[in-house]
């Protein structure tokens, strides 16, 4: 086991030194040469993607990724929602997660700002198809004010901390038809903002910071539903995903300690999004968000994500992405793998607001699985009782594979095999009761 483990490290460190390293140094090499004039033009050109409505919103973190994989993924993500990331995305998504997950996900943003994040997720054990998940986040950057001479009179940090409460469920799931799932989060935000200072005096004002923080309330609404398309791979897992959700649609409040008022909106959005897999191991995902200012009519410019992830081998995976936001093209790339039940996540972003000095814009994620409450194990049961109930139908002893196959649907009333046999198995007993009554009519 230990050997195994051992391989796998290896194999993972060979991708993240070889293959990550050259792909930094070759955007390095580029930064050194002509890295400053390439912007120019970059930006030049994508000017005209640029929104003057930008920027009109409150608690911009809201909009920040928690790393790691969605990162890796150009944020193409509300359509796929495999992990943990599924509660930034897309709340309908934790009623098809496989296994209870704990997460904590480092995202190094622009310049010195950063979102730290601890996540959970779990399915009921009685209700298979409810899940609950939690998480929390925290954005910081340094704050420093300097008086009218340069001197610097106060440093703290600038923070928006977020917590949120997740449910949702996968209704008329089944063996043939995965279900409708639908969910929703509720969250709230506390912005901190930090006292600042008398100009005269230099002394920190008390209460200064306080009148400029907010506390927001927000809620996000999402859909997500699993189909089979065109799949010439064998697997029980639907290789379509089509999902929706709404973001961030409440309210924030300011002026704490003096006069509370509305703050500006919150910056919500509807996206759309599906992934893609005609091959086993290779997944195509993209999305559509459309930003939107309830408090205004104003029209804002959609966003277009775009990722693919290959798996290499069961445990490890390559994934990158592209994601157009306004005028600020953004390259992704990232690996993802597993050791002993835990997965690590390494991604790196490029656009125009990456920094090579320091480098910026990495990051990591550890997630640790937790198991699925043993519905591996019924699932196994189901398949074994629906074995033996074949087994016995081959047997022409159709009544007692009719009360098998009743044992799977004991375990899971929606398991559609079972169901399709004993109509057959009672199809077979009708026909053969048919065929006794007309051989007794023909000898009387």
């Amino acid at each position: 086991m230990k050997c195994r483990h051992v391989f796998k490290i290896s194999i993972a460190l060979f991708f993240l030194s070889v293959i990550c390293p050259n792909f930094i140094k070759s955007y390095s090499t580029l930064h050194s040469q002509s890295y400053s004039e390439i912007q120019s033009k970059l930006s030049d050109f994508f000017n005209s993607f640029s929104d003057s409505n930008e920027g009109t919103t409150t608690f911009r973190s809201m909009l920040i990724p928690f790393g790691g994989r969605t990162e890796s993924l150009g944020n193409a993500y509300v359509g796929l929602c495999d992990d943990i990331n599924y509660l930034n995305y897309n709340p309908a998504a934790g009623c098809v997660q496989k296994e209870t997950q704990a997460a904590i996900f480092h995202n190094s943003w622009i310049a010195d700002s950063k979102l730290e994040t601890l996540a959970f997720t779990t399915r009921s054990k009685k209700i298979t198809h409810l899940s609950f998940g939690s998480y929390i986040t925290c954005f910081y950057v340094p704050f420093s004010e300097y008086n009218n001479f340069g001197d610097r009179v106060a440093t703290n940090y600038y923070s928006e901390t977020t917590a949120a409460f997740n449910a949702s469920y996968n209704f008329l799931a089944g063996y043939d038809f995965k279900g409708a799932a639908l969910g929703g989060t509720a969250k709230t935000s506390w912005r901190g903002m930090p006292n600042y200072t008398d100009d005269n005096t230099n002394g920190i004002i008390k209460g200064s910071g306080l009148e400029q923080s907010a506390l927001a309330f927000a809620f996000d609404f999402g859909a997500l539903f699993q189909f089979n398309f065109l799949k010439y791979y064998s697997s029980r897992e639907p290789n379509v995903r089509i999902g929706f959700s709404v973001k961030n649609i409440g309210v924030s409040v300011t002026g704490f300690g003096n006069k509370l008022k509305i703050d500006d909106p919150l910056p919500s959005y509807v996206s759309g999004g599906m992934s893609l897999k005609f091959i086993k191991p290779v997944t195509l995902t993209f999305e559509v968000q459309q930003p939107f200012v309830l408090a205004s009519s104003s029209y804002l410019l959609p966003y277009f994500n775009f990722g693919v992830s290959v798996q290499f081998t069961n445990f490890i995976q390559w994934l990158a992405g592209f994601s157009l936001q306004g005028s600020n093209p953004r390259f992704s790339t990232g690996f993802e793998f597993e050791v002993a039940k835990i997965r690590f996540n390494f991604n790196y972003t490029l656009d125009l607001t990456t920094s090579f000095a320091p480098l910026n814009r990495i990051g990591l994620s550890v997630k640790i699985m937790f198991g699925d409450k043993g519905r591996s194990i019924i699932q196994k049961q189901i398949d074994d009782y629906f074995q033996m109930g074949l087994e016995l139908y081959l047997q022409s002893k159709w009544e007692e594979s009719i009360e098998i196959w009743e044992k799977c649907l004991e375990l899971d009333k929606r398991f559609d095999p079972a169901k399709q046999a004993i109509q057959t198995a009672k199809y077979q007993i009708d026909m053969m009761q048919m065929i006794k009554d007309s051989l007794m009519i023909d000898r009387s």
